[in-house]
């Protein structure tokens, strides 16, 4: 998409959330604080509640006008009228996804601590590459580490917006960014925030030129 390059700024990702009213207005909360994009991720719920969430959270988006990404599920993205897809290692093809979507939707893929990952992505058309995990994560505990080096690396060759992710937090978010991050993607920092929105819009104030 034309506007890759101005995907930059925070990349709010969903909870675990199975209770759609709760989802619904945390969400809420976290778009007032203008995030770049928001990612509705939901390991825990099935089918037909993702379909309904999604479909909650693509309304949100479209009033906020900030861009819905569905993780890992490129049907449910097609299905809701979101406006893009995040693809893992196991979640399909990222050229058949870009196929699918159009040149019109954002499309990113998880790297993980691999470059040649990234440099695959570029060539199948991604708008983005995300690296992780920067620091230990609960979301996923497994996650090998990845340098913060990586992020400038893959910046400079592929061209493209970089998003980190993994254990990040207000407080380490900073260095990061120095590194060359352009989203910064967070769960529990900003949901489980006592205030979402405020959270929200100090993560994004990171971004901002002094």
């Amino acid at each position: 998409m034309s506007e890759s390059m101005a995907l930059r700024g925070l990349y709010a990702v969903t909870p675990d959330e199975t209770d759609d009213e709760r989802l619904v207005a945390l969400a809420a909360q976290v778009l007032a604080g203008r995030p770049a994009l928001l990612q509705y991720r939901n390991k825990l719920a099935a089918a037909a509640q993702r379909r309904t969430q999604a479909a909650a959270l693509r309304e949100l988006c479209r009033a906020a006008g900030v861009p819905l990404i569905i993780n890992d599920d490129l049907a449910l993205a097609l299905e809701v009228g979101a406006d893009g897809v995040h693809l893992g290692r196991d979640d399909g093809d990222p050229a058949a996804a870009r196929r699918a979507l159009g040149s019109g939707c954002i499309l990113g893929v998880t790297c993980y601590a691999d470059l040649s990952r990234a440099r695959a992505g570029a060539a199948a058309g991604v708008d983005y590459v995300a690296f992780g995990a920067m620091f230990p994560s609960s979301t996923k505990p497994s996650a090998p580490p990845a340098p913060f080096s990586l992020l400038g690396q893959a910046k400079a060759e592929l061209g493209l917006p970089v998003a980190a992710i993994g254990g990040i937090t207000l407080g380490n978010a900073a260095a990061v960014v120095a590194a060359g991050a352009d989203l910064i993607a967070v769960i529990g920092d900003v949901f489980a925030a006592p205030d979402p929105a405020a959270r929200a819009a100090a993560y994004r104030a990171l971004f901002v030129s002094p």
